[in-house]
């Protein structure tokens, strides 16, 4: 079945439809990841995005175990070529069927080399994924330039607290979108979790009295959520050991009078490299988001930058000046990888263990 790929600034790519033939709209993002796919599909901080994913050939090892969260968030998938025939001694299925199960629509054969070019020139876009051939143009558009993702992060955030029992240090996790191997990642360390709801009180968490404190990655625009920051203000406040990642890395500046600004067409994918300011180090990271925080705005006497992007020189990273907070915009959790930063954990727990 044809499919159409429809961008607010009147592109349209004509392809074919795979997984869900449902209508969707939704912002275009791309990914850079040659695989990982079904930790992209899964990763909350998709929620509200369509993505495209850069690598030719997508799906050619099937439906892994290897998921981020229990659903695909997603709002559709993009690929050149997706492999009907997949190989791989774990699969369990193929992904042009987990796509249709999990009723996400996507569009393969269209040149994601030219669309990716397309959002670098002119930054994010709307689109729509359609089966309509007969689809009116200008009526979608509008659609496209009405759009917005809006509060995503009450959407992807947990509806309970829950607790992973461990024998070692007790981590309140905010969940603004957690991927799981953050959780795994603290928790193979041996550390009891306890994952909390993203509107979770301060007070609350406090009053649990654990070792230390972690702010999930997650969705959307950092400013939309000032309810989360006004808690998070009340957490800097006290001396339990907090470190952020990614969205928690933002909500954690703009908690402390900084301001976070929206990039052209953001990081998406396994291949980043970050400097630690440091020791001159270069990493090579796992990076999804597509706003960053404004160094200028934030100052140095409270948050001391750590890492930066060696292809944009954007900040990567803040240690708190008298506190026992770090935060990464990067991904120290990756899976499948980069494992380059994984040692945050440590320092994590060694700093945890210090503050005890």
């Amino acid at each position: 079945m044809k499919a159409f790929l429809i961008l607010e600034d009147g592109t349209v790519f004509t392809g074919t439809s795979i997984g869900s033939t449902r209508e969707m709209i939704s912002e275009i993002v791309f990914n850079t990841s040659m695989t990982g796919y079904l930790e992209v599909l899964t990763d909350p901080s998709y929620a509200g995005q369509a993505v495209t994913m850069t690598y030719p050939l997508i799906g050619n090892y099937g439906v892994t175990p290897d998921m981020e969260s229990k659903r695909v968030w997603s709002s559709g998938y993009i690929v050149q070529e997706i492999s009907r025939v997949p190989s791989n001694f774990r699969c369990e299925g193929s992904l042009e069927d987990f796509l249709e199960a999990q009723d996400i629509p996507g569009i393969a054969d269209i040149d994601t080399r030219a669309l990716t070019k397309l959002l670098r020139e002119k930054g994010t876009m709307n689109g729509m994924i359609t089966t309509e051939e007969n689809f009116n143009q200008d009526a979608v558009i509008s659609k496209l330039r009405q759009y917005v993702i809006g509060d995503v992060v009450s959407k992807v955030t947990c509806d309970e607290k829950t607790i992973l029992p461990g024998d070692s240090f007790k981590v309140a996790l905010m969940d603004f979108g957690e991927k799981s191997n953050i959780v795994n990642s603290l928790h193979n360390r041996g550390c009891e979790v306890t994952i909390y709801p993203a509107h979770t009180t301060a007070a609350e968490i406090i009053s649990a009295n654990p070792d230390g404190i972690m702010l999930s990655n997650g969705p959307g625009n950092p400013e939309d959520n000032e309810s989360i920051i006004e808690e998070i203000k009340k957490l800097y406040q006290t001396n339990i050991p907090i470190f952020a990642i990614c969205l928690g890395h933002q909500l954690m500046a703009l908690a402390n009078g900084g301001r976070t600004r929206r990039l052209k067409y953001g990081h998406r994918g396994g291949n980043h490299p970050v400097k630690e300011l440091d020791t001159g180090r270069v990493y090579i990271t796992s990076q999804n988001h597509g706003y960053v925080v404004d160094e200028a705005t934030l100052d140095e006497a409270v948050a001391i930058p750590t890492y930066r992007n060696v292809n944009d020189d954007t900040n990567e990273g803040y240690r708190y000046a008298g506190k026992n907070i770090f935060t990464v915009q990067f991904h120290p959790e990756a899976c499948p990888g980069p494992l380059d930063s994984g040692n945050l954990f440590d320092k994590f727990m060694n700093i945890m263990g210090g503050a005890k």
